[in-house]
């Protein structure tokens, strides 16, 4: 896959960006979140879902508890949205910027997992 070095230097542009983005993310936690009282019929308080060696466990949260594991499972859906975007733009600089093997096609999009 032949990249002009402008192209290079933005997409290494960009993943740093996105390597920066990581230090920037708070607490994280697998599962969700839900405020029962949004329910119909309306239920009292909060809850936290999330599977533990194939088995969903749910916990009862306070309203703070309920803010901050929000905030959490936030900012874990960001993190693996970041890290993908990362693997792709990866991707791209890898095959851009080192030697390739002779090949009669060039490798497409989705052989490189960038589409």
């Amino acid at each position: 896959m032949k990249t002009t070095p402008s192209t290079l230097s933005a997409l290494e542009r960009h993943y740093e960006r996105l390597r920066k983005s990581l230090a920037q993310i708070g607490y994280i936690s697998q599962g969700s979140v839900l405020d029962r009282s949004t329910l119909k019929p309306p239920r009292h308080g909060y809850q936290w879902t999330r599977k533990v060696a194939q088995k969903t466990i749910t916990v009862s949260l306070s309203a703070e508890q309920f803010e901050a594991l929000s905030q959490a499972v936030e900012n874990e859906r960001k993190l693996w949205k970041t890290i993908s975007e990362m693997e792709k733009v990866s991707r791209r600089i890898l095959f851009g910027k080192l030697p390739d093997t002779h090949r009669r096609k060039r490798l497409g999009k989705k052989v490189l997992g960038t589409i």
